[in-house]
C-alpha cells in the first residue's frame, strides 16, 4: 500500500477498454490512462484489448493485465448479436448478454489479485467498465471484507424510451426495454451497492435509480470527456450562413430525419447549410427524403468518417445539432463544444444534462411533430444571431477546457480518491 501523503495503488478493472474503438472501450482507455495521471495504476482488461494496449506502447505485466474469458464471452457475445436482431439495434438485449458473461470475467480478477488486494497492496479499486448499471460486481463484497475501498463507475444507461417514439422503439429492436427494471432483483446488486465506497453516477437518472440508501455514496459524474489533441481545431464561424453540422449514426433515435425535415425551410432559402455526418441504416432514406428539393451544396452528406478527422467538418459549423430522443451520455455534444461550437439538443438525457444555460440550446422532449417544430423554431432564430452563436460556442470550449477533458476527469476522481480513504472529510461536489 502507498504512503498516505503519496499517489494512491489503484486496480482499475476496465473490462471494455481499447484505444482503437469508439464508444464504451475508447472512454475506458482513456479514463484508465488519465487516471494514470493522479494516481499509480494497474489496469485489468479483456483479451480482446491486448494486442491494442500493446500497440499503444504499455508493457503486459507491469501496466496491465489481460484476462481471458472467451470460453465464455464469446458464445455469449454470438448470442448477443441474433437477439439485437440487427447492427447497432437492441442495445438492451445485448446488455442483458453482457450481465451473464461480466462475473466470470471478475472471478478471474480475483483470482489473479485477491492475494494482493487481501494484503494491501492496493489502496483502491476501481471498476471503470462496465458502465452499465445493470451488470453486479462479484469482488465488491470480496474487497469491502478486506477494508479495500471499493468504487464503481461512471454507470450510465437505462434511459426510458419516451412515450412519444414506440415506432423508433420497435425500429431499434428494443423489446426487452420494458423489461429493464428487472435488474433491480439481479443476485449480487444489493451487495454491489452496499459494498462500495463510492458510487459515481454518469447521469441524473441512473443516479436516482441508485436506492435510497445508498444515496450518501453517490457522486454524479459523467463518463464522456474530450481528448484534446483530437479535438484541437477552434470553429472560425466566418461561414457567410449559418451552417449546421450533425455527427452520428443514422439511426431512428438519433433523429437525423427529424433534422432535416426541420432544416427544410432554410435550406430551400439559402439561410443555412447542413453537414451530416455518420452512416447507418437510415443514410439512403434521408437522402430520399430530399430528393427532388433544389438545395444546390447546402446539404451535404459526408457518410462515415474516421473519428480523428470529424473535427475538420465539424469546425466548420457554427451550430452542431442533435435532436437525439435517448442519448445516454452525449459525448459528440462535449466534442462539439470542445470546437466552439454550440450545440442545439432535445432536452432529455445526456445531452440536456450537459448543455446547461449558456453553454447551448435546448428544445423541450415531446412528439415527433413537437420537436421538429422545436428545431425550426431554435434553427431560425439562430440563423440571424451569429454573433450569439460565437459567443456561447467560446463559453463552450472554456467549459470543457476546465471541466471535460480526460485529465480534469482524472482531477474530479482523484477527489473521489481522496475521500474514501479519508484524506478528505467532505464528499466531492458534482461538476
Amino acid at each position: 500500500m502507498s504512503d498516505v501523503a503519496s499517489r494512491p495503488c489503484v486496480l482499475l478493472i476496465a473490462e471494455a477498454a481499447n484505444p482503437e474503438w469508439v464508444s464504451v472501450p475508447l472512454i475506458g482507455w482513456s479514463l484508465a490512462r488519465a487516471l494514470g495521471q493522479i494516481a499509480d495504476v494497474h489496469i485489468v482488461t479483456q483479451i480482446r484489448n491486448r494486442e491494442a494496449f500493446l500497440r499503444a506502447g504499455l508493457s503486459e505485466g507491469t501496466d496491465f493485465t489481460a484476462i481471458d474469458n472467451e470460453a465464455i464471452a464469446r458464445p455469449l457475445w454470438a448470442l448477443g448479436k441474433v437477439l439485437r436482431m440487427g447492427e447497432g439495434k437492441g442495445w438492451t438485449a445485448l446488455q442483458a448478454v453482457s450481465a451473464a458473461a461480466y462475473p466470470a470475467f471478475e472471478r478471474k480478477v480475483w483470482r489473479l489479485f485477491g492475494q494482493d488486494i487481501r494484503a494491501g497492496q492496493y489502496d483502491i479499486v476501481h471498476r471503470i467498465t462496465p458502465l452499465s448499471p445493470t451488470i453486479p460486481s462479484p469482488i465488491a463484497k470480496k474487497c469491502a471484507e478486506n477494508r479495500v475501498p471499493y468504487v464503481i463507475g461512471p454507470l450510465n444507461g437505462g434511459v426510458p424510451w419516451p412515450v412519444d417514439f414506440k415506432a423508433e422503439q420497435r425500429r431499434e429492436r428494443e423489446f426487452l426495454a420494458p423489461l429493464r427494471s428487472a435488474y433491480k432483483a439481479l443476485p449480487g446488486r444489493r451487495s454491489t451497492l452496499q459494498s462500495a465506497r463510492a458510487i459515481l453516477a454518469g447521469s441524473r437518472h441512473t443516479g436516482g435509480e441508485i436506492p435510497a440508501s445508498f444515496q450518501d455514496k453517490v457522486i454524479y459524474l459523467p463518463e464522456n470527456a474530450v481528448d484534446p489533441t483530437r479535438f484541437s481545431q477552434i470553429a472560425a464561424h466566418d461561414s457567410p450562413r449559418m451552417r449546421v453540422a450533425f455527427v452520428g449514426r443514422m439511426v431512428p433515435y438519433k433523429g437525423p430525419d427529424m433534422l432535416i425535415e426541420a432544416a427544410l425551410p432554410l435550406l430551400r432559402d439559402a439561410r443555412m447549410e447542413l453537414d451530416m455526418i455518420g452512416d447507418g441504416p437510415m443514410l439512403e432514406a434521408l437522402k430520399a427524403q430530399v430528393k427532388g428539393e433544389d438545395l444546390g451544396n447546402r446539404l451535404r452528406f459526408h457518410g462515415w468518417l474516421p473519428h480523428d478527422v470529424v473535427q475538420d467538418t465539424l469546425a466548420k459549423a457554427t451550430l452542431m445539432a442533435l435532436p437525439s430522443i435517448r442519448e445516454f451520455g452525449g459525448g459528440v455534444v462535449l466534442e462539439a463544444m470542445a470546437l466552439g461550437v454550440p450545440p442545439l439538443v432535445v432536452d432529455y438525457a445526456g445531452p440536456g444534462e450537459l448543455v446547461r444555460e449558456g453553454l447551448g440550446f435546448k428544445v423541450p422532449l415531446s412528439d415527433r411533430a413537437g420537436i421538429v417544430a422545436g428545431f425550426q423554431a431554435e434553427l431560425t432564430q439562430l440563423a440571424g444571431k451569429p454573433d450569439l452563436l460565437r459567443k456561447v460556442g467560446l463559453a463552450g470550449r472554456t467549459h470543457v477546457e476546465n471541466s471535460f477533458t480526460w485529465a480534469a476527469k482524472a482531477r474530479q476522481i482523484g477527489e473521489v480518491y481522496d475521500w474514501v480513504l479519508g484524506r478528505r472529510p467532505d464528499k466531492p461536489k458534482p461538476i
